[in-house]
Formats: C-alpha cells, structure tokens, sequence
C-alpha cells in the first residue's frame, strides 16, 4: 500500500478509481470491492456450483486472482462485468473438475447468501417470517432444478436485474437469446410451482396427530362431565 496517498474512498460507480487503489495495493479499497460486488458475484457462483460452500470457495479463489490481476483491468468493460467473468471461470473449471472425479454432470443452484428480511419492519409476526422463509426455500430449490443456462440468465436477470446487453456480454451470447432463455425459465418456473401448489393443496390445514387427540379429549372430559 502507498501510504503516501490519501485518496477518498470512490463514490459508487466510479470503479476505475477504485480499480487503481486495489492496484496500487490498497487492502482496504479491496475490501470496499469485495463488500460492493459480493451479493451479485456469491449468486452468480451459486447459479453454477450447487454446494454452497463450493461456490464461497470459487468466490475467494476469484477474488484473489481479481486481486492479483488488476493492474490488467482497463476498464474496457465494467468492472462487476470483469469480475463476474473471473468468477465464472472458476465456477466452470470447477465443474469441469467435479463432472470427471464424480462422473455425473454437474448441477447448479441458486442462494441467497443474505437473509433479504432486513427490509421487514422488526414487529412482523413470527407466522409470517416463517412463511416467507419456506417460501424462499420452496422457490430456490425450483430455481435449483431449472437448466443451467436458463438458471444462470435468471439469476442475473429477475434476482441481480442486470441489463440484457449486460448479460450478453458477460456470458458471449446474443441478446435475443438472452431473453428467450429469461422467458423461458420464467414459464419453467410457473409449471414447477404449480405442481408445487397442487402437491400441497391435500396438505392444507392438516389436523391430524396432536391436535386431533388434544380435541377429543377435551370433548370426551367434557362428556364426562355431563356438558
């Protein structure tokens, strides 16, 4: 680190500024990197690893190589462009690794690494916290299943709400494909869930078990007792 700049910390947005303090060495310009690109960088690497753990390694490994390589970033394209493009490379040589130790074709998922609960007011009932939350697992497990170059397109598009071009860019394809593997994996998703909904339909207000003890007895005691 140089110690004799004191540049300020670069407002978002102004990556190349922040590019050369990483250069430079600045360990905590790093640090500003990493927290600014980690959300949209961990998805994407679980939009392609299925272990979480897998895709926290691939996210390190890329953040060194990102690290060790940024004097080469010329801001050609942006910066969370270049890096999520270290990123899927480490993702996919992982893959590749896995497919031939294990002999099965890899598989990828989706995670939010964050709980995205910090926006509910801090009095929502437990009812519905546990609700969202099952929901939350009902639908990344559907995400789980959906190919994986429709799973990545949706990723980046509905979840990280990247540009179309963006995406094109980042994964060498051309727009319209883009958005026909998004709209794809949308309707995709609409089945999955349906079938979700209609396993669980039979399942709704279930009463069996304690509860359905717990009330005959309560009428049998009150039998008894002559009411």
């Amino acid at each position: 680190m140089n110690s004799e700049q004191a540049l300020p910390i670069p407002l978002p947005g102004d990556d190349r500024a922040l590019a050369r303090r990483v250069a430079d060495g600045e360990h905590g310009a790093f640090e500003l990197l990493m927290r600014r690109y980690n959300r949209r960088l961990y998805r994407l690497a679980r939009a392609v690893l299925r272990d979480e753990a897998e895709a926290k390694d691939a996210l390190q490994e890329a953040y060194l190589c990102a690290y060790r390589s940024m004097d080469r970033y010329r801001g050609e394209a942006a910066l969370s462009t270049w890096l999520s493009r270290l990123v899927l490379n480490e993702c996919y040589a992982r893959a590749r690794r896995s497919a031939r130790r294990e002999n099965i074709i890899p598989m990828s998922t989706m995670d939010a690494a964050m709980d995205e609960h910090t926006g509910a007011g801090l009095d929502e009932a437990p009812e519905r916290m546990v609700a969202r939350e099952q929901m939350r697992e009902v639908l990344e497990h559907t995400v789980s299943e959906l190919p994986e170059a429709f799973r990545v397109v949706f990723v980046l598009r509905s979840v990280e709400e990247l540009a179309v071009q963006e995406i094109a860019d980042l994964l060498h394809i051309p727009a319209e494909t883009v958005r026909s593997r998004h709209f794809r994996a949308r309707g995709l998703l609409r089945e999955a869930l349906a079938r979700e909904i209609d396993l669980a339909e039979g399942d709704l207000y279930p009463f069996g078990g304690p509860h359905c003890d717990a009330l005959v007895a309560a009428v049998l005691v009150r039998l008894d007792a002559g009411g």
